[in-house]
């Protein structure tokens, strides 16, 4: 059975967060020879296209996404709508069930991977013989939250507990025991769980009947850094949590063109921010952003959107501050590669908004100090992580209605570049032991070989 190939199909939600996950992972089963169809909106193939590293194996079959009213005509991913907007692209997701039904009873694969489709595991049952992977691409800390006490759980908890009798089912796991809470301010953000995503269903409901009606749920992660919160998970929802590994692809060899203005700077002097592909600030929040880089005196780049209700990011610019900071300074709205950024030598610190992949990238490819901003709800849990259990990195202060000034940014980072200081001292330290572990040599590509392993295993089980 070891020796058998796996036909697998790869269905994402309508996020480059999530299809470039996806694009990775199906890269690593592929050089394995497996065999991989990736169902992904005609607008995303020219993207993904570019990181098919195995188009014998990999193939894509594109989707055109239907029309739902108050869509804009032609959108098919988050990027081409506001996040006003998300729920009625989930809508048109999800009108997508009869051809994903008819594809699946034409090729009957193996497995089926998904996240946002909960209604997978209905079609995989109805047509048989086909197991559905849930594959979570945020920390299995952010599913520590529950509706009366919002709560993050380190490893320091004694032990695994089991659910309080009367535990809704359909909730999303929580975390009983707990030595971390979120604050008031941050605890409100919890409201948009419970917001319509998608016809007739919640975020929190889109989420949590994915997690109880698959066969087995898989993550990004590796059991030595989210061990004790896969076992949680396993142990509510009594079904298999499998390792993948963190999944990071090799960085490119080429020159990028930023390399050229890096180079002007002393090795590990810039600060590199960046904020993903979907982060959008308010205004005031832009400004004290780009006003602390500037408090710092040390030359950074900045990746980011423009602002909530401006056209660009010049236009948002404190006055006189592009005048101020010149060469110093460099602020950028459009796509860069991340990770060959953060591998210059020129590079010293990462401010980071925390997404999932952004902690890997920055944990097992990097030597930056890192500086913690999250933003959206789950990116919080996966700073508390990163500060509070793997101590690689320092969160920047923020009031009571969860905002950051320009000073306390200014404060993070000179916490962490400053060689006097007792904690940048000790998250480097941190860093470079959880980097001297992530990328020992084959440390990655076993956590790939066990998890095919376990797939097989999954089929064994079913004969």
């Amino acid at each position: 059975m070891g020796e058998s190939k796996l036909e697998i199909v790869m269905f994402p939600w309508l996020a480059l967060g999530h299809l470039i996950p996806y694009m990775n992972l199906s890269n690593e089963l592929a050089k394995r020879g497996h065999k991989i169809s990736f169902l992904l909106p005609r607008n995303a193939e020219i993207r993904l296209q570019k990181l098919n590293l195995y188009p014998n194996l990999i193939k894509f079959h594109k989707l055109t996404i239907p029309h739902v009213d108050g869509l804009p005509y032609g959108a098919e991913t988050t990027a081409d709508v506001h996040r006003s907007l998300e729920s009625l692209l989930a809508t048109a997701f999800d009108e997508l069930y009869d051809e994903i039904k008819s594809f699946l009873q034409n090729l009957k694969p193996h497995f089926v991977f998904f996240d946002f489709a909960y209604w997978i595991p209905d079609i995989a049952r109805e047509i048989g013989g086909i197991k559905t992977l849930f594959y979570l691409l945020v920390s299995p800390a952010a599913m520590s939250i529950s509706p009366d006490k919002a709560t993050f759980m380190t490893s320091t908890a004694a032990e695994l507990v089991k659910p309080p009798p009367g535990h809704p089912s359909s909730w999303i796991p929580c975390y009983p025991s707990t030595t971390v809470v979120l604050r008031e301010s941050e605890a409100k953000l919890l409201s948009f769980l419970f917001h319509e995503y998608g016809k007739g269903v919640t975020f929190q409901e889109r989420l949590s009947k994915g997690f109880t009606q698959c066969d087995v749920i898989a993550v990004k992660t590796c059991r030595e850094i989210e061990g004790i919160f896969c076992d949680y998970v396993a142990t509510l929802l009594e079904k298999p949590v499998l390792y993948a590994g963190p999944v990071i692809p090799d960085p490119k060899k080429e020159q990028h063109e930023l390399s050229n203005w890096l180079e002007k700077f002393e090795p590990g002097s810039v600060v590199f921010c960046a904020f993903g592909s979907q982060l959008i600030l308010e205004k005031k929040q832009f400004q004290q952003l780009v006003l602390g880089l500037e408090l710092t005196e040390l030359p950074f780049l900045l990746v980011v959107k423009p602002p909530q209700g401006t056209n660009s990011v010049e236009e948002a610019l404190p006055e006189g501050f592009k005048q101020r900071v010149q060469e110093k300074g460099l602020i950028l709205d459009c796509w860069v590669p991340q990770l060959e950024i953060l591998r210059h030598k020129s590079v010293g610190c990462f401010v980071t908004h925390c997404g999932y992949g952004s902690m890997w990238e920055s944990l097992v490819m990097c030597d930056c100090q890192l500086v913690l901003l999250p933003r959206p709800i789950d990116h919080i849990f996966t700073a508390r992580l990163m500060e509070q259990h793997l101590k690689v990195g320092v969160e920047v202060e923020k009031d009571e209605n969860d905002l950051f000034t320009k000073e306390n940014l200014c404060k993070a980072v000179k916490c962490v570049m400053d060689k006097d200081s007792q904690i940048g001292c000790l998250v480097k330290e941190n860093h470079r032991k959880w980097k001297e572990l992530l990328s020992s040599p084959g440390f990655m590509s076993n956590y790939i070989d066990n998890f095919i392993q376990d797939l097989h295993g999954l089929l064994v089980e079913k004969i």
